[in-house]
């Protein structure tokens, strides 16, 4: 039986948010991920900064990588954006983003919803984060999952 992480999205929708990401990209030089998991054993948001730091997130130049924190089985999310990020934005910055995975996500559109996320990070980050010549795809552009 597989899990419930390999069962949240077909094949299909993982590449069409991984296209997501890169064109969300193309517009800042903010660095954005996703992960998916089955279930946590501490808090969302403790689970995300623990994943933020293990998947190196923290080692981008501008310290502006995000990450997008999907618990299948416990319907929870989180966003975790690094210290570059934080020190430019305000404490609410991520809520508009979460509002609409959420939305998506309460109709059963799992790939629409983290394609919304994507897109409005990526949007939210070109305005602090401005994609310039020369900038480097630091890294992968990818969903990751445990």
């Amino acid at each position: 039986m597989a899990s419930s992480v390999e069962d949240f999205l077909t094949p299909q929708e993982e590449q069409e948010i991984i296209g997501a990401i890169r064109a969300a990209e193309l517009a800042t030089s903010g660095e954005i991920r996703v992960h998916i998991e089955c279930h946590k054993d501490i808090p969302t948001l403790q689970r995300a900064q623990e994943l933020f730091h293990f998947l190196k997130m923290d080692n981008t130049k501008d310290e502006n990588g995000v990450l997008l924190y999907i618990a299948v089985d416990e319907h929870q999310l989180a966003i975790v954006g690094d210290r570059g990020i934080h020190a430019k934005v305000p404490d609410d910055f991520w809520e508009s983003t979460k509002d609409k995975m959420i939305s998506q996500f309460k109709k059963g559109k799992f790939k629409e919803g983290i394609i919304d996320g994507v897109y409005c990070a990526g949007e939210k980050l070109g305005h602090f984060f401005p994609w310039k010549h020369g900038d480097k795809n630091e890294l992968p552009n990818e969903i990751s999952k445990s």
